[in-house]
């Protein structure tokens, strides 16, 4: 999967949102502008990692059965992180995702809907779920855009009710998945793969296509770069970023489902603190927290680095306060990176 320049012109384009994009893009160039030089930079830190593995952890770290692991825990955060990716290449922020996973893991799994489920089909449970993660896309998307709350705000708002919420419906406690049908889809490996690392693929392919092959993904950066400026090229920015976050909101709800196969249980701690990896990944991909530039492949990058390097600290039997400490370190060091190359384009403007 090739990166392009998230703001390359398309032909079915009107000119104006094209100038916009474009002068969000240089305002924000630099060194960082080429994607390639930016992804090589990744592949390269995730083969160190890679390499420090296999060196300290051996053939626990290389086998196959570890590298699929990596991957199966990657794809819930994975996806949620391309939903973020929109929302802050839009000038935003979401720190509901990670309670959003929780309630929607919940209300998919209660006693009514796994009935509903097992008497017509277990994608009731799926339906269920990304209505759940949509709709508090929507309610974020509305606060924010139309009613001129701040994200932080609105975001953190929803991150305490969904969670809440979710320990309401389930009374605090576990709900098992009884689907039969339902656990047997997500716990099938096609051509060896898992399934949910399947859907993290499908996901990343198709938010590649929205963000840089499509109206909406140039609207995105537009919107994210100068939202006064797209708001003159014709653009609905408030309206638009509704979307963004709806999006955001269904991608919550995809993991949500995924969380479901993956621990056959639906739970209001399911999802506890990744909004906080799915940002760190985004930022560690090279999108700009101030918006304006983003990238599917790096967030999809980001990602593997982060599950890469929580895996070799526990192959290597490291606390999870080291984890923590470690990603603390890599976010600092990502975001200062990125101030310091914005301001020597600015300087260079």
């Amino acid at each position: 999967m090739s990166e392009h320049d998230v703001t390359a012109p398309a032909a079915d384009e009107s000119a104006r949102v094209e100038q916009v994009a474009k002068a969000g893009e240089t305002s924000r160039g630099g060194l960082l502008s080429g994607a390639t030089g930016r992804n090589l930079g990744l592949v390269i830190a995730l083969v160190a990692i890679c390499a420090f593995g296999v060196i300290t952890a051996g053939e626990r770290f290389a086998s196959i059965d570890n590298v699929l692991t990596i991957l199966r825990l990657a794809s819930v955060l994975g996806v949620i992180s391309i939903g973020m990716t929109f929302v802050i290449t839009g000038g935003g922020i979401d720190l509901s995702v990670g309670s959003v996973i929780g309630l929607a893991s919940v209300w998919a799994s209660t006693l009514a809907t796994q009935t509903m489920a097992e008497d017509l089909h277990w994608t009731i449970m799926v339906l269920c779920a990304l209505g759940v993660g949509i709709g508090a896309g929507l309610i974020n998307g509305v606060l924010i855009a139309y009613g001129k709350v701040v994200a932080f705000i609105a975001t953190l708002a929803m991150l305490v009710s969904a969670r809440g919420l979710a320990e309401i419906i389930a009374r605090r406690q576990t709900q098992i998945v009884r689907v039969d049908p339902f656990l047997d889809f997500f716990r099938s490996s096609p051509l060896g793969v898992p399934m949910l690392v399947w859907i993290f693929v499908l996901v990343s392919v198709a938010g590649w296509v929205l963000l840089n092959r499509t109206t909406f993904g140039r609207r995105t950066i537009a919107v994210g770069g100068n939202p006064e400026a797209a708001r003159l090229a014709g653009i609905k920015v408030k309206r638009h970023t509704m979307y963004l976050y709806a999006l955001c909101g269904l991608t919550a709800g995809i993991g949500g489902v995924m969380m479901l196969g993956r621990t056959t249980a639906g739970s209001s701690t399911n999802g506890q603190l990744y909004e906080l990896d799915a940002i760190a990944a985004v930022v560690v991909g090279g999108t700009l927290l101030i918006g304006g530039r983003g990238t599917i492949v790096g967030t999809f990058l980001g990602v593997l680095i982060f599950t890469t390097l929580s895996n070799v600290f526990t192959q290597n039997n490291l606390s999870i306060s080291a984890q923590a400490i470690a990603k603390g370190v890599i976010i600092v060091v990502a975001v200062l990176l990125q101030q310091r190359i914005a301001e020597r384009s600015r300087a260079g403007t």
